[in-house]
C-alpha cells in the first residue's frame, strides 16, 4: 500500500520540533507500508517570517517529505482555504497519479478538505485524521464548518484521537461506520520512569522544590495564560512550588513577565529537542494542560508513562486518559481559580510513580500505526 500523507501540522528545517505526534506516527506507518508526505507550508505576499529556508524537500525520520507552499489569505482566508490548498498543492500532487493508493489529511481543515478533494483526482480513497482544535476550534467558525458538513461526509474513512472528537465527526453528518477511533502512541524507549533527582540534578533545579511542568504553545487558547494566573495565586500559598515552562509562542512575554516578578519560582526554558522532554518529565512532581480545547494530547500520555501525576483541564480525551484520581485531577477551563486549588492540592500529595505508569500506559507509536494502518488498507479494500 502507498500513502500519500497531506498535512500543514508537520516538523520542517525551520520548526524541528512541531507536531511530534505526526512525525512518529507516520514514521512508524512507513514500516508497514510506502508513506509519502506532503508537508505544506502557508504562504502569502508580504509574509514577514523567511520561509525560504525551508527546502522543497528533505528526508525527515526516513520519510520523504515535501514541502509545497500553500496560498493564504489573513482574516479573510477561511472560506477560501481549502480551494487555495489545493490548487497549491495540485502540481506537486499530480506526479502522484498511479503512484498512491490512499491519501491521507492529517488535520481536518483545510487539509482534510483539500485531501478529498485531491483524492477523488488521483482516483483513490481519501483517509482524514482530527486531532482536536481542527474540530474543537476551527469548526465553529460558520465558513469553514459549513464546508466540512458538505465535504467530511465525503471521506472513505474519517480517524478521531478521542471519543468526543468521534462524535463531533458524527455531528458534521459522517456515516458512524465510517469514524474510527485510533489513540496516538508513546515512545516508551524515552518516557519512562526515571529517577527525579538525577533528572533535577542534569537539568540544575532545586532538589527541594515542587515542580510544576507546562509543555507545549504558548498560546492564550492552551490556558497558558490561565496558568501564569493559576500558579501565581498557588505560589502565594506554597513557597516550594515552582513552574518550568517548555515551548513557544506568542504568550511567552508574558511567561518571562511572571518570572520576573516570581525569581526563582518560574523558568521559562523555550522549545526544547523531544529526547530532553522526557528529562524535563522525569525531573518534575506534576504536569499542568490547562487548555481550552483538546484531542487526546499526547503531553498528558507521555505524563503518565514518565510516572508522574496530571492536572488539567476535563477537555475533549482528556477525561479518558486521566481516568482515576491516582492519575491526576481535572478542572473546569478558564478558570484560573480552580487550577490554583488544584494546583496547591495535588502539589500536597506524594504517589507512587511506578503505580501511575501502571495504570496510565497507553500503547506504543508501533501499536498505534498499526491501527492507522488498518483503517487506511480497509478504505483502499472498501474502494476497490
Amino acid at each position: 500500500m502507498r500513502v500519500l500523507a497531506v498535512t500543514k501540522i508537520f516538523p520542517n528545517a525551520l520548526e524541528p520540533h512541531s507536531a511530534p505526534f505526526n512525525r512518529q506516527q507516520l514514521a512508524a506507518l512507513s514500516r508497514r507500508c510506502e508513506v509519502e508526505v506532503l508537508a505544506t507550508i502557508p504562504w502569502f505576499p508580504g509574509l514577514a517570517r523567511d520561509n525560504r529556508a525551508i527546502p522543497r524537500h528533505e528526508v525527515i525520520d526516513g520519510l520523504a517529505v515535501g514541502h509545497p507552499r500553500t496560498l493564504y489569505l489573513p482574516r479573510v482566508g477561511h472560506a477560501l482555504a481549502p480551494a487555495l490548498y489545493l490548487a497549491s498543492i495540485a502540481p506537486a500532487a499530480a506526479a502522484y497519479r498511479r503512484r498512491c493508493d490512499v491519501v491521507l489529511g492529517s488535520w481536518a481543515y483545510p487539509d482534510g478538505v483539500a485531501a478529498i478533494a485531491l483524492a477523488r483526482l488521483l482516483g483513490v480513497p481519501a483517509v482524514v485524521k482530527l486531532h482536536g482544535s481542527d474540530l474543537n476550534v476551527v469548526a465553529e467558525l460558520r465558513g469553514p464548518r459549513a464546508i466540512l458538513r458538505r465535504t467530511l461526509p465525503r471521506a472513505d474513512a474519517v480517524i478521531a484521537v478521542s471519543r468526543a472528537l468521534a462524535e463531533r465527526a458524527r455531528d458534521l453528518g459522517v456515516d458512524p461506520a465510517r469514524v474510527h477511533l485510533v489513540m496516538n502512541g508513546v515512545d516508551g524507549e524515552k518516557f519512562r520512569v526515571r529517577d527525579r533527582a538525577a533528572a533535577r540534578a542534569e537539568l540544575g533545579l532545586d532538589a527541594d522544590r515542587r515542580w510544576l511542568l507546562y509543555v507545549g504553545n504558548l498560546k492564550e487558547s492552551k490556558g497558558v495564560l490561565d496558568l501564569l494566573a493559576g500558579f501565581e495565586q498557588a505560589a502565594g500559598e506554597r513557597d516550594d512550588l515552582c513552574l518550568a515552562i517548555i515551548g513557544g509562542g506568542a504568550e511567552r512575554p508574558a511567561c518571562e513577565a511572571l518570572a520576573a516578578r516570581l525569581p526563582g519560582r518560574v523558568m521559562v526554558a523555550g522549545p526544547r529537542p523531544l529526547d530532553e522532554v522526557p528529562v524535563w518529565m522525569a525531573a518534575c512532581d506534576l504536569l499542568v494542560l490547562p487548555s481550552w480545547a483538546e484531542g487526546t494530547p499526547n503531553v498528558v500520555l507521555e505524563a503518565l508513562a514518565c510516572g508522574r501525576r496530571v492536572v488539567a483541564t476535563a477537555v475533549g480525551g482528556v477525561p479518558d486518559v486521566v481516568a482515576s484520581d491516582n492519575l491526576g485531577e481535572l478542572v473546569e477551563p478558564r478558570r484560573p481559580e480552580a487550577l490554583a486549588a488544584a494546583l496547591v492540592r495535588a502539589a500536597a500529595r506524594d504517589y507512587d510513580p511506578v503505580a501511575v505508569a501502571a495504570e496510565g500506559s497507553a500503547g506504543d507509536w508501533d501499536q498505534s500505526a498499526g491501527r492507522l494502518y488498518d483503517v487506511l488498507a480497509g478504505a483502499v479494500a472498501g474502494r476497490a
